[in-house]
Order: structure tokens, then sequence, then C-alpha cells
């Protein structure tokens, strides 16, 4: 199994999310399990049902963080802002208006936030490039070309 790559920004989160899971969630999910079974006959006992699958949900959340943090590799951005790496911001320009993209782990993307994943279409073109430099992505919408203006 090959590791996980975070930034330590999201290997942060993912501690913090194991922590929150464990300390309230988990033990929340239990007692609400617990009334929900005293609550009588569980065959027709929704609220039994719910709370069933909602520990079920945490201890599977749980297992996946675990899991992720046993083979994670917390990857910095050491080149000073020369290259584009997985860590970095980006800066780019198309038809005169510009974007920033954060390049993350796969694991922590979030196109929404501009958090774009190392393996994403746009995070594979931006990967390696210095400011100045052009890329070509193809999206379902045609082609898009960014030059890089600024790398932190």
């Amino acid at each position: 199994m090959k590791n996980t790559q975070l930034t330590k920004q999201g290997f942060e989160n993912l501690k913090k999310e194991l922590d929150e899971l464990v300390r309230v969630k988990r033990p929340y999910a239990i007692d609400r399990l617990g009334k929900a079974r005293s609550m009588g006959d569980l065959s027709e006992n929704s609220e039994y049902a719910a709370a069933k699958e909602e520990l079920a949900f945490v201890e599977g959340r749980i297992s996946e963080i675990e899991e992720i943090l046993k083979i994670v590799e917390v990857v910095e951005n050491h080149n000073g802002g020369n290259r584009v790496e997985i860590g970095s911001t980006v800066t780019v320009e198309m038809d005169g208006k510009k974007e920033l993209f954060q390049i993350v782990g796969e694991f922590e993307a979030d196109p929404m936030n501009k958090k774009l994943s190392h393996t994403s279409p746009i995070g594979q073109a931006l990967i390696g490039k210095k400011v100045g430099e052009w890329i070509e992505v193809s999206v379902p919408a045609g082609k898009i070309k960014y030059k890089v203006v600024d790398i932190k």
C-alpha cells in the first residue's frame, strides 16, 4: 500500500477529526444507542436503527482515519516557490482573470475551496511548473490554458 500524502494542515485536520470522533461523537452515539434500546421493541424502533447506523458510521470513520494515519506522509513545500509541488499555493491566470489553487494530497482535495489534488487533471498539469510557464488542461467543456503567475 502506498503512502497517503497530506499537507501539514491536512494532517492536523485529520488528527483533530479523529480526536473529535473518539472523545465526543463515539460516546454520544453509544449513549444514543443505549437510550434507543431501552425504548422497547427493536424491530419497530426507528430511533434504534438510526442510532445503530450513526454508531457504525462513526466507528467506520475512526477506522478509516486510523488506517490513513498509519501510512501518511506529511509533505512540506521545500522549494521556496520555485516549482509547483504538493503544498504549493499557485496563482494562475486565464484571459486576464487570476485564480488561486492549493495543491494538496488526494485525500484532502476540496475543489469547491480551490484545494486541488496533485492527481487531478489541473493538479497534474501544474506539478513541477515554474512561474511564467503555461499549462493546457482538457476538461469536459474543452481545453483550458493557464499561465502560472505566482507560487508560494
